[in-house]
């Protein structure tokens, strides 16, 4: 018997669509103890608003966040704004008794990510961000096969996530569709937007990062802003490149543009290790490619690992069709609800945690200081 979890969604973007379809579907292929009610939307534009609401099915609307954490039919607040407004909104929710999930990164800078940590654990509320991509079925088989050993001691860790859709500098900066442009309501370009999911499944692949050497750029230095019509200074980062060290003793290279023409979302990752070395590409999400020098030498070579097997064999894939049927980027959202209400229902907290992503918020934030000092920095943890 699943008891109810009553959600205020603020927020009615791509990332509030994502989340609400997650609400929607995690009950129809999960053996799970809650069931999410979507009980209220909230955001500023009430015609918007409530269109989504109806869209989604969600029971109610608010216009002010603050309304919306108060409400006593309120269990669960996920919060899918403008990452200046993550921690405002974490804060009060906290002090409201209520569950948090946050949108990445989790806050504007680390300093503001740990009063949201300190927030949540005092109140000893159940608190998870979104990086979904832990949850793509290849990924974690990847997890799986290093933890079991496979690949031996790691030597490199490599990963890009490029894109292409600021290069036109008539693009402006700032407002409801382009906030990520905007330094005032995002922090950080690429670093806190896309390596910041690098650096989270890095982390939780290959353990801590503990040294940083960076370089950003920003290709177009001023833009209208939408909000004023002024011509305005851009202060993100456009494009970001690191080297890195792990506590393990491996290297890392990571990459992040916004200026790389006949990219929309590539991400990739590679690693290396003494006895074999995996890989995997977001543009063909479903399959893992592994290769192990063990392997009888006529034989050797990459394999394509076509990550959808039935029978257990694959993370998550038991609950979805039949082999050889692939899945695709909604469903990393189910995974992960899903793995939130069941930890909530043995009283544990599903990763990755508020504390666990502080740790990428350091690493974002060491990230852009040596980028600044032009000089290698220790990660603070």
């Amino acid at each position: 018997m699943t008891k109810p979890l009553n959600v205020g969604m603020i927020g009615y973007g791509f990332m509030g669509r994502a989340h609400s379809n997650a609400y929607c579907q995690v009950n129809h292929f999960f053996d799970v103890p809650f069931r999410p009610v979507l009980k209220a939307a909230c955001a500023r534009n009430v015609e918007k608003l409530k269109a989504f609401a109806e869209t989604w099915g969600y029971e109610s609307i608010e216009t002010d966040w603050r309304k919306l954490v108060e409400r006593r039919d309120i269990d669960l607040v996920d919060i899918c704004v403008p990452n200046n407004l993550h921690a405002e909104i974490a804060l009060a929710a906290a002090q409201a008794g209520k569950m948090i999930l946050c949108e990445k990164p989790l806050a504007m800078n680390a300093a503001e990510g740990q009063k949201m940590v300190e927030a949540v654990e005092k109140a000893g509320v159940a608190n998870m961000v979104w990086y979904n991509y832990r949850r793509v079925p290849a990924v974690s088989l990847a997890k799986r096969l290093i933890d079991e050993g496979r690949l031996g001691r790691i030597f490199h860790y490599r990963a890009q996530f490029l894109q292409d859709w600021t290069i036109n500098p008539e693009v402006p900066q700032g407002g409801t569709a382009l906030w990520r442009l905007d330094v005032h309501a995002a922090g950080s370009g690429v670093t806190g937007d896309l390596l910041a999911h690098c650096i989270d499944t890095a982390m939780w692949l290959n353990g801590p990062i503990t040294q940083v050497c960076a370089m950003t750029e920003t290709f177009v230095k001023q833009r209208q802003h939408a909000l004023t019509g002024k011509i305005e200074p851009v202060g993100i980062d456009d494009a970001c490149a690191f080297l890195a060290r792990y506590a393990n003793g491996s290297l890392g290279v990571f990459e992040s543009t916004r200026y790389a023409r006949g990219h929309k979302a590539l991400y990739t990752f590679e690693i290396n290790g003494e006895h074999a070395s995996l890989a995997w590409n977001l543009h063909d999400l479903h399959r893992l490619a592994y290769f192990d020098h063990r392997d009888e030498g006529k034989l050797r070579g990459w394999r394509s690992i076509h990550v959808t097997d039935h029978g257990g064999e694959h993370p998550y894939m038991d609950k979805w069709w039949v082999p050889g049927l692939q899945i695709g980027y909604e469903h990393t959202f189910i995974h992960q609800l899903a793995d939130f209400l069941t930890a909530l229902g043995k009283g544990e907290l599903a990763e990755p945690t508020f504390r666990t992503a502080l740790q990428t918020q350091k690493v974002c934030d060491a990230v852009l200081e040596s980028a600044r000092t032009r000089q290698w920095v220790e990660v603070a943890y």
